[in-house]
């Protein structure tokens, strides 16, 4: 399969780049955790706290911003507190991004690429574009867009049987993800599934695309039912973003997730002038999973995090 994935992107001319797994930074995304450890020795950084990546997102942005044009990178990725049938700690990450793309040209190269690597182990049978609105009113009769939490509570509590455990977050995201992960997702079936234009909430390093309401020019893949993929016409914008950030900061002091440093280097380089670019990241012991029809994770894994 990595051979496969290779071969795709040097006959598109996409470069394969290899950046740190440590950063003096973390994500500062509410929903994910970072690992830590202290490094030891001469220089500057000794006696910090440095973070292993959840994904080579920032160091790539500063590669492009660098000008090194269209590139890939297939690595190990690390998030605390996730483990489970379609988790591990532990996991490969296949990220790349497309100068001169949009999101919507890139979902046409994911399609191919899968659909290509997979042609004769596990065909892709069927291809289906929803925008997120219209997958939540087909699967869930719910308008995203035109909802409250007391709804989607109602939703899932008295017309699903699905009580969660442990929610103390009362925003709306919260509940949409609930809906979409408990209601949706079972129900995609078989197939390729691309879901585009997320709210504007959910848009994270996305662009926001102007309309009414505005959405994220942002898309997810899903594999016979599985999530596989997530990817933005990335935002360009380092004000925005440093705004972006600062909130997630916030949100996570509010939930008592640890703070985190902003990732300064990364916001330079959208300073410096970050290119046209779309980018996309996927779950590539996902891929393998589902290629190989395993039914968990840990069956595609040499030694999952119980055996590590």
């Amino acid at each position: 399969m990595l051979a496969r994935i290779r071969d795709f992107f040097s006959e598109h001319d996409i470069l394969e780049v290899d950046t740190p797994a440590l950063s003096r930074a973390a994500t500062t995304d509410p929903s994910l955790s970072s690992f830590t450890t202290c490094f030891h020795g001469p220089g500057p950084a000794s006696g910090e706290t440095l973070y292993l990546h959840t994904s080579p997102e920032y160091p790539m942005k500063r590669l492009l911003a660098a000008g090194l044009g269209s590139i890939y990178q297939i690595c190990k990725v690390f998030r605390d507190g996730e483990s489970g049938r379609q988790h591990n700690p532990e996991f490969s990450m296949l990220e790349w991004y497309r100068t001169g793309f949009d999101h919507l040209d890139l979902m046409d190269e994911v399609e191919t690429m899968l659909t290509g690597i997979l042609s004769d182990i596990s065909p892709i049978k069927s291809v289906h574009h929803w925008s997120y609105r219209e997958l939540l009113l087909e699967f869930a009769h719910v308008d995203a867009f035109d909802t409250s939490p007391a709804e989607l509570k109602s939703l899932l509590q008295d017309k699903h049987n699905i009580t969660p455990v442990g929610v103390s977050d009362t925003g709306l995201d919260t509940w949409l993800d609930l809906v979409m992960t408990h209601i949706v997702e079972p129900r995609l079936g078989k197939g390729l599934v691309f879901v585009r234009d997320y709210p504007a909430s959910q848009a994270s390093l996305a662009r926001l695309r102007p309309g009414t309401p505005p959405v994220a020019a942002r898309f997810e893949v899903y594999l016979n039912g599985m999530e596989l993929a997530n990817g933005f016409h990335e935002l360009a914008d380092a004000s925005e973003q440093r705004q972006r950030l600062e909130l997630e900061c916030a949100q996570r002091e509010q939930a008592h997730a640890g703070p985190v440093r902003v990732d300064e280097h990364f916001l330079a380089a959208l300073e410096s002038g970050l290119p046209d670019c779309a980018g996309v990241a996927l779950g590539l012991d996902r891929l393998l999973m589902i290629a190989a029809g395993a039914d968990c994770l840990g069956d595609v894994l040499a030694f999952p995090i119980d055996f590590a």
